[in-house]
């Protein structure tokens, strides 16, 4: 079995140590090629590579970004005309998860130990014994993403910890919740919701403030708490969505506790919820932040979103 390892040298919680462990535990099990990425987007390239090439694997040493490069890596190496909204997962090399970032939400998701070691011990035991789970995919635009997307709140936060990293912050639990209050309070006009979604054949939602679209549950983790705004998401069904309409304290604060709730039920008068949809667009009226599993992609007025099911092999 041929595998592709694609490492990302500046990974949270990485050293050249751990990379060595991991490529000769892998080494035990496969044939095994390394390359490192140098810049962002190069796993990108790595991965659709990897796929013409024919690898059977490929490997990713890294967080949730490196991911969701590799993965829009392997679907790029589809001919065109095979990406519509079911993908062929047999035509690509299946994709395996070190989870080496700082919240590994898709390695955890797909069942995955959230610290590498015990991780690559169910890697090489999947790949020894050809354990693969095919999972669905959503696409927003020409680009995919694994477990989460959004416009408004949720991607203006992750703006400001993006920049405060650049600035030599540490990603942690207070950086993101100090970083929610400020975009709340401060950053984002709340008095005048600007986000549409429309879908084939229903009536639009419309003056939305901000919204949450998963590929699967949970959205995300605080520590080892799982986040579930859309509880019933599924890598097996469509897409999910939680769209808030106005964002004023008491309703956000309820809305908030429902998500953070053990047993997670958001719901009221200010909650959309949309459950397993294949296909859908969001528009506004002025720019909305905007990002996909966790990386921030700038301002969009426009995003079209499809369920693409079926679409790549996990190893688990």
């Amino acid at each position: 079995m041929r595998a592709l390892l694609v490492a990302n040298p500046k990974a949270t919680t990485t050293s050249e140590r751990t990379r060595d462990v991991i490529v000769r535990a892998l080494r035990s099990e496969v044939d095994l090629s390394v390359e490192y990425t140098h810049r962002r987007g190069h796993a990108v390239a790595l991965a659709r590579q990897a796929a013409q090439e024919r690898f059977d694997v490929v490997v990713t040493l890294g967080g949730d970004g490196t991911v969701n490069e590799a993965v829009n890596g392997l679907m790029s190496a589809l001919p065109a005309t095979d990406q519509p909204a079911t993908a062929t997962a047999e035509r690509l090399p299946a994709l395996a998860v070190v989870p080496v970032g700082s919240t590994n939400v898709f390695a955890r998701a797909v069942g995955l130990p959230p610290q590498w070691p015990e991780a690559t011990s169910v890697l090489i035991e999947g790949l020894r014994t050809g354990r693969f789970r095919t999972i669905g995919l959503g696409r927003a635009d020409d680009r995919y993403f694994t477990f989460c997307a959004g416009l408004g709140l949720d991607a203006a936060v992750i703006r400001q910890v993006e920049r405060a990293r650049l600035r030599g912050r540490r990603s942690t639990v207070g950086l993101y919740l100090r970083s929610m209050v400020s975009e709340y309070f401060i950053g984002m006009d709340r008095r005048h919701p600007a986000i549409r979604l429309e879908q084939p054949g229903e009536p639009a939602h419309e003056e939305l403030a901000t919204v949450v679209i998963q590929n699967t549950a949970p959205w995300t983790f605080i520590g080892d708490r799982a986040i579930n705004p859309n509880p019933l998401a599924s890598f097996d069904l469509g897409l999910d969505v939680l769209a808030v309409r106005q964002l004023r304290v008491p309703s956000t604060t309820r809305t908030l506790a429902q998500v953070a709730a053990r047993t997670p039920d958001p719901r009221g008068r200010q909650v959309v919820r949309l459950h397993d949809l294949s296909e859908f667009t969001i528009s506004a009226t002025r720019p909305q932040a905007f990002q996909l599993d966790g990386d921030y992609l700038g301002e969009r007025l426009k995003v079209r979103f499809t369920a693409v099911r079926e679409a790549l092999r996990v190893v688990h």
